[in-house]
């Protein structure tokens, strides 16, 4: 008879995230994880699989979690420009506290490419959610006279989309939140319309 597992599984793929979002793929060892996660060698492949499917399921897990953290932001919006704005300031709160200087949706682009086709596949569809979100918003920012009505709002969203990646970026590179919300301003001023 199978003994029960003595670990919560989200608890352990928490610390797995956080392994390879220091570490990455390739610098990540299963004795990294099995120390960090402090499971059995048997338990961790009985549970996730090899080192790679548990890698997937970390990486999907960050990114929805990261998609759900800044639409979160919205919360205090009453207007679909300020929707916009609470997620990058937001987001430069985030991406500025020291604990969150390494994306593990980041790394894995710079780490694997377009090289590994799951890889891209998770990260697309969390792109993907991010981008429908930001064209909403911002077709809704000009149709209440809050944008430039001559903004092209799916190059709009994807331009604050890639900010936010640049953010995460600068960030792991030492930026401030002070610096991260200079930049937010600057994606901001980009909506404006002409004065």
């Amino acid at each position: 008879m199978a003994r029960p597992r003595a670990f919560d599984r989200d608890q352990v793929l928490d610390i797995a995230i956080e392994v390879f979002r220091q570490k990455g793929f390739d610098g990540t060892s299963t004795d990294d994880l099995i120390s960090a996660m402090q499971i059995g060698r048997q338990s961790l492949y009985a549970t996730f699989g090899d080192k790679r499917s548990l890698y997937l399921e970390a990486l999907r897990r960050y990114n929805t979690n990261s998609i759900v953290d800044l639409l979160d932001a919205r919360r205090e919006a009453t207007s679909p420009r300020q929707t916009i704005e609470a997620v990058l300031f937001a987001f430069a709160e985030q991406a500025g506290e020291p604990s969150a200087n390494a994306c593990l949706g980041v790394n894995s682009i710079c780490e694997f490419g377009t090289s590994d086709d799951d890889v891209v596949r998770i990260n697309h569809e969390s792109g993907q959610t991010l981008q429908r979100f930001l064209e909403r918003n911002l077709r809704d920012a000009q149709s209440q006279g809050e944008v430039d009505k001559a903004l092209d709002p799916k190059r709009a969203a994807q331009f604050i989309a890639v900010t936010l990646m640049g953010m995460k970026v600068s960030a792991r590179a030492g930026a401030d939140v002070a610096a991260l919300r200079n930049i937010a301003r600057m994606a901001l001023r980009s909506l404006d319309r002409p004065s």
